[in-house]
């Protein structure tokens, strides 16, 4: 098995290498990248529904500097981001299903700039939280997993969504989406040792429930990884849900939990879902196995209502730890 992951890891690293040029510069402002610095990793498409608060959010946790891919927007997305300070950009027109998902790019870029430094690999629509986030940024999270000698930070995906039918939700432009998609499932969440990368395989939440409870093993995986120490020979396999190395993958302890892990939370269900996912059907770029998923993704058009009696409303990090949805590990 270790020799089996050893070749699957250099022969993606050969595939990010032989795909760099899948991506071309934009605005390059790397040159302003510290050596202390932390960076931020997305691929992306017509987020500007998410945007300005996504940099916003990220900005006042610690991050200095942000390296995008943008894969054929049209809704602005580019020009604003070519505006930003802290924003380097590349855009592609290549297929982002053919680039395992946008990985492929990212790799490259964290290839070039992301070694020594703690790097944050997230999606738009994804807001990390961890024990103390209100009151110390990443910075001194970093700090803290530098001393312990823990070279990355799992999180738990958590799907958020509003009471009544997703696009009944009001939602502005630069909001915190979080007061849109103010409920979450508080329990109903299984794991298992994934037989291969060895890592904790937790599934569970609304997606879930709602559409995948004929096959629960089709449901959405929500084990990540979204923030590593940086070295040129590690790669993220599938999204941000397994690692190589094996032992980056080690984030969770799962019943114990007494590893330190975070959450991100899900925004993906702000009221723009049904237009999304019906351009999603037909762009075919968001799923593996693209005829299993039409079904999820036409239920998503038909504007479901995610919420139940047992949906528990969001109240910050310390009710997640209560939940034993998120652990503060040894950090106090």
């Amino acid at each position: 098995m270790a020799l089996r992951l050893r070749w699957k890891r250099q022969r993606l690293l050969l595939r990010i290498w032989r795909n760099r040029r899948q991506i071309v510069p934009h605005v390059d402002r790397t040159q302003s990248i510290t050596p202390t610095a932390i960076l931020a990793f997305t691929t992306l498409r017509n987020e500007m529904l998410r945007l300005p608060y996504f940099l916003d959010y990220y900005r006042k946790l610690g991050v200095a500097h942000f390296l995008i891919v943008d894969n054929g927007s049209t809704d602005g997305s580019v020009e604003f981001l070519a505006a930003q300070p802290d924003v380097s950009l590349w855009t592609t027109a290549h297929s982002y299903k053919l680039s395992r998902f946008g990985m492929d790019w990212l790799g490259w870029l964290q290839w070039q700039y992301g070694p020594d430094h703690w790097c944050l690999t997230v999606d738009a629509d994804e807001l990390l939280v961890y024990p103390h986030c209100d009151s110390r940024d990443l910075h001194a999270l970093t700090a803290h997993l530098d001393k312990n000698g823990q070279s990355a930070l799992g999180a738990l995906l958590l799907d958020m969504y509003p009471k009544g039918p997703l696009t009944n939700a009001s939602y502005a432009k630069g909001q915190d989406p979080i007061a849109a998609l103010g409920w979450f499932d508080g329990a109903g969440y299984r794991h298992r040792l994934h037989p291969v990368f060895g890592n904790q395989w937790i599934q569970g939440g609304p997606r879930d429930r709602m559409f995948f409870r004929a096959d629960p093993d089709r449901a959405p995986t929500l084990n990540k990884t979204p923030l590593v120490k940086w070295h040129w020979r590690q790669v993220y396999v599938t999204s941000t849900h397994h690692m190589l190395p094996r032992r980056l993958n080690h984030v969770f302890d799962w019943p114990a939990k007494t590893v330190m892990t975070g959450a991100l939370l899900h925004t993906k269900f702000l009221p723009d879902i049904a237009a999304r996912s019906a351009e999603e059907v037909e762009r075919k770029q968001h799923f593996e196995n693209s005829v299993l998923y039409v079904d999820y993704y036409q239920k998503l058009i038909e504007n479901p209502d995610l919420w139940t009696d047992g949906s528990m409303a969001y109240k910050g990090w310390q009710q997640l730890v209560e939940l034993g949805l998120i652990a503060p590990g040894a950090w106090r």
